[in-house]
């Protein structure tokens, strides 16, 4: 898929069809994680893979919509040890496209439960969870086309370009 499209057209998807997730999409979406830019180079994150059903269900537990987690196929828990949060959330973002290249839908989580969710997941003290993303094929898929950019950018539902825009002279 185009990167372009991708960007366009992602969603977040919270129901899941049952089926796994392969081994060579997940190491997609890690590597994808893995190789995005931060700041300096420090790359101060680390991801915490769930896909036994029982952890899934626990971690789910923790999280404002319970659903995204036992519905899915895998979690990934992204920490940080860096005190911004900026390069998480680039770092999820280019998962979150990975994943969607790849027809497989996703959720960002934020944690009601933080301290349960970081006792879940085994995350050490001085590494602070930004997100839990869910993966997962979606139950009810769409495959936008290269041709449907037009429509696509008339359908989501955000503010016109020009009232974001401010022409510096």
């Amino acid at each position: 898929m185009d990167a372009y499209l991708a960007i366009i057209s992602v969603r977040v998807v919270r129901e899941y069809a049952d089926r796994p997730v392969s081994d060579d999409s997940l190491q997609r979406i890690l590597q994808a994680g893995r190789v995005t830019g931060s700041s300096v180079n420090r790359q101060e994150w680390r991801f915490y893979v769930v896909r036994s059903r029982a952890k899934l269900d626990e971690l789910s537990e923790t999280v404002f919509t319970p659903s995204n987690l036992t519905g899915c196929q895998v979690a990934i828990g992204l920490t940080t040890s860096a005190k911004g949060s900026f390069d998480v959330g680039r770092c999820a973002q280019d998962m979150i496209l990975a994943a969607w290249s790849e027809g497989i839908g996703s959720s960002p989580n934020g944690a009601r439960d933080s301290g349960r969710a970081r006792h879940a997941l085994g995350v050490p003290a001085e590494e602070t969870l930004g997100t839990i993303l869910s993966f997962g094929y979606p139950l009810h898929p769409t495959t936008p086309g290269e041709d449907d950019v037009d429509g696509i950018l008339r359908r989501v539902k955000r503010k016109p370009l020009e009232e974001l825009i401010v022409w510096v002279q």
